[in-house]
């Protein structure tokens, strides 16, 4: 093979192997929110232990994670991916906030999810303080599980089913409706 041959055949090699690595998109921290974030769009939000964090018509491409003893206040907000606690004091998700993915908050403090659009799940387990589901639209099912602190579920639309066992109290609430089942203590709701 001649010396030039030799030579575009590197360079198309070299480009082949370099190229995927050149293009490959650079993947951001999670932003970390102490305070407030407005009108922004960002990543990913990430609460930190025992912080507060309130997003104000924010744009999150993708999710949000509330850590232990951390607050959340989100309205109007527009989250691409999930909204996740675990340990989390409070979580509020309200005021026409749209989260694609679902919101998942277990072994925490308060919870409120309204006037929401939730594309996927919400799951509420083992939560000690007051838990708040009122007019949301949801395209997966709403699950209330082994909650201590009580529960009020209002005029949800469910496009799967509204499943609640083992919370003391029982969840109270009226005008719900789901497309799939309505089950155990959610039965009558």
């Amino acid at each position: 093979m001649s010396k030039i041959k030799m030579a575009v055949a590197g360079t198309v090699l070299g480009t082949v192997l370099a190229g995927p690595a050149l293009a490959a998109p650079a993947f951001a921290d999670d932003r970390t929110c102490r305070g407030t974030i407005r009108a922004v769009t960002v990543d990913g939000v990430r609460v930190p232990a025992g912080a507060s964090c309130t997003l104000l018509g924010t744009r999150v491409e993708g999710g949000v994670k509330v850590e232990r003893n951390a607050t959340l206040v989100a309205r109007e907000v527009k989250v691409d991916g999930d909204v996740q606690g675990e340990g989390a004091r409070a979580v509020s998700v309200t005021g026409g906030s749209v989260v694609d993915g679902n919101v998942q908050v277990k072994q925490g403090g308060a919870v409120t999810v309204t006037s929401s659009r939730v594309g996927g799940d919400v799951q509420l387990d083992a939560n000690r303080r007051p838990l708040r589901v009122d007019g949301n639209r949801v395209g997966g099912d709403v699950q209330v599980v082994g909650n201590r602190g009580g529960a009020r579920l209002h005029r949800n639309l469910v496009e799967g089913d509204l499943q609640c066992k083992e919370n003391r109290p029982a969840p109270v609430g009226s005008g719900n409706s789901a497309r799939g089942d309505e089950e155990g203590q959610c039965r009558r709701l």
